[in-house]
């Protein structure tokens, strides 16, 4: 979650490339990587009728749909609503993760979950925006919880690294067809294109994929999520630090509320996940 809100500026960087066909891109590189590192595993287990449910799923909203909705967001309203509902996240997973577990929402985690997402608001601020974009951040927020609870069931025979190429193989056909029916011509990515381009496949995808879904094995998803809080603090300390400007009063106050959260929210033996 730290890269995560640390890449904001090489997300930037790369924003001008047609969206569909640099997604097909990255998620091509990604796979290229995550595929064989799948193989050296040992033999694949053969994939039930679910599990290929669930990982078409999982592509489908975590990786296609999630970078599309979040992409016309931000065309529609500002950076800081977007990042204010998508920072309900934690809230969203400490809620429904239990749930589909089949277990009561504990009360200490919903409470450090609601710190979390306070202290993203603060931190990232409140703007503008109309209302095709704040029903596409609505959408980007269900999707960001779908990354995480649709990996849950698959994770034990799976495993982080067959997910993570699973997925990212199924996203490349997706993003694939969507660019060949875009307006936006093809066209090759210049020299700060294409570094962002290999930082968003690598790491953001390859590296970041695996340690996301290492945690949920060890983990719940509400406790996991927590995390997400990380986002919006580092994005905003990075970006200080790249601009030398110091952060406001309101985002050192959202940056304190996110830290009592981590440090209210960590599992207690008996709350860790079973497949751990």
């Amino acid at each position: 979650m730290t890269m995560l809100g640390c890449s904001t500026g090489v997300t930037a960087a790369f924003s001008s490339y047609p969206v569909a066909a640099g997604q097909a891109l990255r998620y091509a590189l990604a796979a290229a990587v995550l595929l064989p590192l799948a193989r050296r595993r040992g033999p694949a287990p053969r994939l039930t009728p679910r599990e290929l449910v669930l990982l078409l799923a999982l592509a489908a909203t975590g990786l296609f749909a999630f970078n599309l909705l979040m992409v016309t967001a931000l065309r529609h309203t500002d950076p800081a609503v977007v990042g204010s509902i998508v920072g309900c996240t934690p809230l969203l997973l400490g809620v429904l993760g239990p749930l589909l577990a089949r277990r009561r929402p504990a009360a200490r985690l919903l409470a450090a979950a609601a710190l979390v997402v306070a202290g993203a608001a603060l931190t990232q601020g409140f703007g503008s925006g109309d209302t095709v974009g704040l029903l596409c951040a609505a959408g980007t927020l269900l999707c960001e919880a779908a990354f995480s609870l649709l990996a849950v069931p698959l994770l034990p025979r799976l495993g982080p690294v067959r997910v993570s190429a699973y997925t990212t193989a199924l996203a490349v056909p997706l993003f694939a067809v969507t660019a060949a029916f875009s307006p936006a011509p093809l066209r090759a990515p210049t020299s700060t294109e294409l570094l962002a381009l290999l930082y968003l496949a690598l790491v953001m995808t390859c590296v970041a994929f695996l340690l996301w879904y290492s945690a949920l094995t060890r983990l719940t998803p509400e406790h996991a999520g927590l995390f997400g809080g990380l986002i919006p603090l580092t994005a905003t300390l990075s970006g200080a630090v790249l601009t030398a400007t110091a952060p406001t009063a309101l985002q050192l106050l959202g940056a304190a509320l996110v830290t009592v959260a981590l440090l209210l929210g960590p599992p207690r033996p008996a709350e860790r996940s079973v497949t751990g």
